[in-house]
């Protein structure tokens, strides 16, 4: 499953779980597209110099961090951002590796990722009782400004994933 199907899972789980009357917006005081983009920018230069491994314990720092605050923040957006697009990454590349060689490299498998991710994620929001409406519309932000330019930082010269197979990146073609 991939980390964005995990998200849909996300959704309703925070549907279920908002049966009270549905929360207001969070009262933004950013821009959430410079937000999500910079949290890109960082995250893809931690990976490239430190690796996957460091990116996850920062995220993990992030949100012992910002989950201390009474409101839903800038930074705490920022975690989740970052959390979103790791694993979609770290899910991609563990999709390509046979489950036998992830096991015995104590891998997980890109299922227990995009779960592990959904519980982080529903937690957050469900914290702060953002709405769904919310949850949806920061997805498609992250996924149109956020995940793009963290990819192709770490993955310089590769085609995005796209359409039915996302997660078979293909060297781009340069031209003669």
């Amino acid at each position: 499953m991939r980390a964005c199907q995990t998200f849909a899972v996300l959704l309703a789980g925070l549907l279920v779980a908002g049966a009270s009357p549905p929360p207001a917006e969070p009262n933004l005081e950013w821009d959430q597209v410079a937000n999500i983009r910079d949290a890109a920018t960082r995250l893809a230069a931690l990976q490239r110099r430190r690796g996957a491994t460091r990116a996850y314990e920062f995220i993990d720092a992030c949100y012992r961090t910002h989950m201390l605050s009474e409101e839903y923040t800038k930074a705490l957006e920022a975690c989740i951002a970052q959390d979103y697009m790791e694993t979609q990454v770290l899910a991609l590349v563990y999709s390509r590796v046979p489950p036998d060689a992830l096991r015995q490299q104590g891998a997980p498998s890109p299922q227990v990722l995009a779960n592990a991710m959904g519980h982080r994620i529903t937690a957050a929001f469900a914290n702060y009782k953002v709405p769904v409406s919310y949850v949806e519309a920061f997805k498609e932000l992250v996924d149109e400004h956020g995940f793009p330019l963290f990819y192709k930082t770490l993955f310089p010269g590769s085609k995005m994933p796209s359409g039915d197979n996302p997660s078979s990146p293909q060297t781009e073609q340069k031209p003669k």
